[in-house]
Formats: structure tokens, sequence, C-alpha cells
């Protein structure tokens, strides 16, 4: 019997035929103008994905970015929380549901999916493209407005990907607390900008006061150790790259990097990791440098050297993003 493919694949193969019928140019058009002004205003206003074509051209544009960011943000909670499995997931803001595509990808399995979006279009959209999908084809996808008077019932998991700086700053802090009364764990993506990463840690900030723990990607719950305004923590997935992406980029290459601010943040007992390493590791002769983020609230940069044995070796696989050292030294 065939495997099923990965969900990365099959979302990749329904976002194919979304650019069926719809002449490249349009496509093209609608991703330039959508790339200028989504996001740059609150959606509570008027959702700026106006019709099929606006977010069929989006979605095939944005989906695998968002889909890859938030999957590697749930893997490194995952790695904190190895024996929970969420029943229940709400994606607040999840336009088309690349987070309940991650979600799905990070646990398999059914659970009770609602995703809760201002667009109309994206939404409808959204419908279309789970059913390929089978832990979503019974996904509520219910029209609502982000802010702050967003009610949210009980769950496990709330996902807030790439919506934080849609919202006025009330409007944030608003949903930011209306998650956190509602879910056991939230995890919160948005872009890996100094904007980004400032928008993030006020909302870490909030959920530590609400009485969550941080899971990911921090290896600890106090201050963020970094000076604002001097350096930002992000990370980067990396996104195949499609048709429509080289059309519009003008771009060769079969992928790019998608840099992302994230937390991870809940109220389940979780063992984070003992630190992680939050820059691209630096492989030289004989030596790796990884800059670590620490328990002890530091910045740090720890030069692995061949006298370090298998460590060494799994320096030279690290990744900017996981957690150090490996578990199994």
């Amino acid at each position: 019997m065939t495997a099923p493919a990965p969900p990365s694949e099959t979302l990749r193969a329904a976002l194919a035929t979304l650019l069926d019928g719809l002449p490249p140019k349009q496509a093209a058009q609608a991703v330039d103008r959508l790339i200028a002004n989504y996001r740059g205003t609150t959606p509570t206003d008027a959702p700026i994905l106006r019709d099929r074509a606006d977010v069929a051209a989006y979605a095939a544009y944005r989906m695998p970015a968002t889909f890859e960011a938030v999957h590697a943000a749930l893997e490194a909670f995952a790695e904190a929380t190895p024996d929970w499995i969420p029943t229940g997931h709400t994606d607040v803001g999840g336009g088309t549901g690349a987070a309940t595509w991650a979600v799905s990808a990070t646990w398999p399995g059914d659970r009770a999916v609602t995703v809760l979006d201002w667009s109309d279009p994206a939404l409808a959209l959204g419908r279309e493209i789970a059913t390929a999908n089978p832990a979503l084809r019974d996904a509520h996808w219910q029209r609502t407005r982000i802010g702050k008077d967003l009610t949210l019932p009980a769950t496990d998991l709330v996902t807030v990907s790439y919506v934080l700086n849609e919202l006025t700053p009330a409007d944030r802090t608003a949903l930011v607390d209306t998650a956190a009364a509602s879910a056991q764990t939230v995890v919160i993506v948005e872009a890996g900008t100094p904007a980004g990463y400032a928008r993030v840690i006020e909302a870490r900030d909030r959920l530590i006061t609400a009485g969550f723990r941080v899971a990911a990607p921090c290896p600890h719950s106090a201050a963020c150790p970094i000076v604002p305004g001097e350096d930002w923590c992000h990370f980067s997935a990396r996104v195949s790259r499609s048709s429509l992406h080289r059309r519009v980029k003008g771009g060769s290459l079969p992928y790019e990097d998608e840099k992302f601010s994230y937390v991870a943040a809940t109220r389940l007992p979780a063992t984070p990791a003992p630190a992680r390493v939050i820059r691209r590791p630096q492989i030289r002769k004989g030596q790796v440098l990884l800059d670590l983020c620490e328990p002890d609230e530091q910045l740090t940069r720890r030069t692995i050297t061949k006298r370090h044995g298998d460590l060494y070796k799994a320096a030279r696989d690290a990744a900017w993003g996981d957690g150090w050292p490996p578990a199994d030294h």
C-alpha cells in the first residue's frame, strides 16, 4: 500500500490547482498588489482579500511559507511536550488555514478544528483546499471579527499566525488575553522582523503574566536577554518555490527562506530545550560556532571543536532554531 503524501506535499498539490484557469498575468498582478497592501491595515475595517482571484493567488503564494513557519514552531513545541497531542485547535485569523495544515503535520489524527477569519472568500477557499486533507474535512470555518470583542471556546490549542500586525495595539492585547483564557497552549507566529519580534515579545509577556510557561523557542520564561533595538530573535524555514513565486519575484532558485519569530507557551508540563541555536551555525575548519540563548538568561557563543567528539559531529549537523545540545548528548 502506498503511504499517504505528507501534508506539505498534499497542500502544495491542492494549491497548484487553484491557479487553473487564472491567467498568469492576473495572478502575478494580484500577488504584487496584495504583497504591497495585505496585512498593512486593520482587517476589522474591511477584508483585503476581496474575491476568489485575490485569495487563490495569495494562497498559492503565501500558504507554503506560513505552513513551514508555523510547522517549525509547532515541532519545537512538540519536542518540549512529547506526551501531549491536542484534541482541539482554534486558528485565529487563519484565512485559508495554513496553520491547520501545520497542526495536522505535527500531530496526526483527528481533532476538532475551527478557523476564524474576517474574509469570507479566504474561508471559502480554505474549506475547499481542506478537502484534500482527511484531518481537516470536518473543520469549521467561521467568519468573525478579530479584535477586542472576540470570544473563544475552551480548547487545547490556539494558533495566531501573521495576525497581530494586522491589529491595533488594543486589539492585539485583547486577542492574546482571550487566547490565554481559552486555551492550554498558545502559539503565536509573526514575521521575522524587528517589528514582528517586538509583537511576539509583547504577547510572550502577557502569556507569562497569565500563568503560562514558555516551551519554545526560549529555554526559560524569564525576560528575553536581547536588547531591544540592537537585535531581534527570529528563525528561518526553507520553502520550496512554486512557478508563481518565480514569476512574481523574478527569481530562479527553487527555494526561499521564510524568516519568522514565534512563541509557544503553555499551561502544560513542558521541558524546554536546554538552550536554543539563535543564529545559523558557523562551520569552520575543525570547529563550529554556535550562538545560543541559554537558560540563565544569557546569550553566548560556544565553540565546539573536534576535541568534543560526538558533540562536534552533532554541532556540524545543528541548524538555526534547534535545541542544544541534542537530547542524546
